[in-house]
């Protein structure tokens, strides 16, 4: 088998290992959505600061249309590849 065979093949498993953690990813931002749509309206959302362990108080609506924004984005993503 020549070089280019065995680099077209290895692209094809890179790209299949993308789509399987997009895929993963997905399944947890749904979650997510799922999560925040199905709470009280008076409950207390919180959202993680990036790279620290420090939460602030969100609000729930603003925070379900970002990660409902986000999944789109994901879903998109995968559409891509």
């Amino acid at each position: 088998m020549s070089s280019k065979g065995n680099e077209n093949g290895d692209n094809l498993e890179e790209v299949s290992a993308i789509k399987e953690e997009l895929n993963k990813k997905i399944k947890e931002q749904k979650v997510v959505v799922d999560e925040l749509s199905n709470l009280k309206k008076n409950r207390k959302v919180y959202i993680q600061q990036r790279n620290s362990n420090i939460f602030f108080l969100a609000d729930r609506a603003q925070t379900l249309g970002s990660c409902k924004k986000e999944l789109d984005n994901m879903k998109k993503d995968l559409q891509e590849l």
